[in-house]
């Protein structure tokens, strides 16, 4: 054997992808990278705010300072501040002397409600960690070994042409044997293809993704309007008017009517609400833009798997509408690119497919492979066919194949054959 078709050998064997050493379900990511940060800042931001409101609180003790009369004892006082906090209702007198009073509890509860908050956000993650990852993670699965799959089988059919054409001593029997498997298309596997064209037919992936990102779109909105609505009714109260003419004290005349109080934690919340509320006015608009991703298609994936033999999904123009499952599991192959392990190399290829120089088309990972094996891409002219056939070697130069444009050969065949093996 000579040196060139060892070397052949040896090249394309490099060219073959290994065999998986482990399960690949552990390291998909069932949520794309902007999803997962909305998620955390809208999870992660309330819980840090409403942790900095409760050390703020152990480390400051009492949250309300109230004006007790200089009569007053200690602990008089003392329980001035706690009644006053225990109530929360500031009293106001009109010009008639007339009483009216406001509660002030939602001042206790904001920290409780940003709680509240953040478990509410995390509802549209866990709706689809528990409704879709499922069967993201088996589409996704199913998707990526048939790609590397594919990638291997373009390799090994290669290798086998290269086998066939060293033991053939007709150059042109074997072109005519080439270009009659073109032209039945014995060169596809169709099970990916057909597989991604069905989930163009399902819906029921993009209908959770919208519905995760409307839920959170709606919860967003919710906060924005309850923090806006602390601002406007409560956070401008600092300080209030408390009534301790209750119980014991209540016929005690040298009790006041009222003792002015002042929330010391006043300043904390506001800053708390204004920051919650402006990060999450932020994020809907990203919300927003991750929908909006799913009104157009994302080609970059497909337009580098072109390359595969029966690869042709954007060839033959075969994407309709983009609001169904295969842009979002073609966005979540985006995500998931380093399980991919043939699109480096496919990458790879369709880069020097670009750069290069040659005359012969390459449209195929089949049609690089074998020109690198070094098989040619012209036809063998008659004269070196016949000098073979009388038995002589023929030259170098006539031990070529023609490489018919994989596009034109895919345009022009029919009806894809049912091949046993062709998957």
């Amino acid at each position: 054997m000579s040196i060139a078709h060892t070397a052949a050998e040896y090249m394309l064997s490099d060219a073959l992808l290994p065999e998986p050493s482990g399960s690949r379900a552990k390291g998909l990511r069932l949520e794309l990278p902007c999803d997962r940060v909305v998620k955390f800042v809208a999870v992660g931001l309330p819980l840090f705010l409403v942790s900095l409101a409760f050390a703020r609180e152990f480390s400051m003790g009492t949250q309300i300072s109230c004006f007790s009369p200089t009569n007053f004892t200690g602990k008089q006082s003392a329980y001035v501040d706690t009644s006053c906090w225990d109530s929360l209702i500031h009293y106001e007198f009109d010009a008639a002397g007339n009483t009216t009073a406001k509660s002030l509890w939602t001042l206790k509860a904001f920290p409780y409600s940003l709680l509240l908050i953040a478990v509410a956000m995390y509802l549209p993650s866990l709706l689809w960690r528990y409704t879709a990852a499922p069967a993201l993670n088996s589409d996704l699965l199913f998707i990526i070994d048939e790609l590397d799959k594919s990638y291997n089988r373009s390799i090994r059919l290669v290798q086998h042409m290269v086998k066939v054409r060293q033991a053939s001593t007709d150059a042109r029997l074997f072109w005519e044997e080439f270009e009659k498997a073109r032209r039945e298309r014995y060169f596809e596997f169709p099970l990916l293809e057909r597989y991604l064209a069905c989930k163009q037919r399902s819906h029921s992936l993009v209908g959770a993704y919208l519905l995760r990102n409307l839920l959170l779109l709606l919860l967003i909105t919710a906060t924005c309007l309850y923090l806006g609505f602390l601002h406007l009714c409560v956070f401008f109260q600092d300080e209030f008017s408390c009534s301790i003419k209750t119980g014991l004290l209540q016929d005690e005349p040298h009790v006041p009517d009222v003792i002015p109080c002042k929330l010391v934690f006043f300043s904390v919340f506001q800053l708390i609400s204004i920051s919650n509320g402006g990060v999450y006015v932020l994020l809907a608009p990203v919300v927003i833009y991750n929908m909006l991703q799913l009104l157009q298609w994302d080609k970059r994936l497909l337009s580098i798997y072109e390359m595969l033999p029966a690869f042709d999904l954007l060839s033959r123009k075969m994407l309709t509408c983009p609001l169904n499952d295969l842009n979002i599991i073609l966005l979540f192959l985006q995500a998931n690119i380093s399980e991919l392990k043939s699109f480096s190399r496919l990458n790879a290829v369709c880069a020097l497919r670009e750069v290069t120089s040659s005359p012969q088309h390459i449209d195929t990972v089949v049609d690089f492979m074998t020109l690198l094996a070094g098989l040619e891409t012209s036809k063998p002219k008659h004269s070196a066919c016949a000098a073979g056939a009388e038995g002589n070697p023929p030259s170098p130069s006539s031990e070529i194949l023609e490489m018919e444009p994989t596009g034109e050969a895919k345009g022009n065949a029919g009806p894809k054959p049912s091949l046993p093996g062709s998957a």
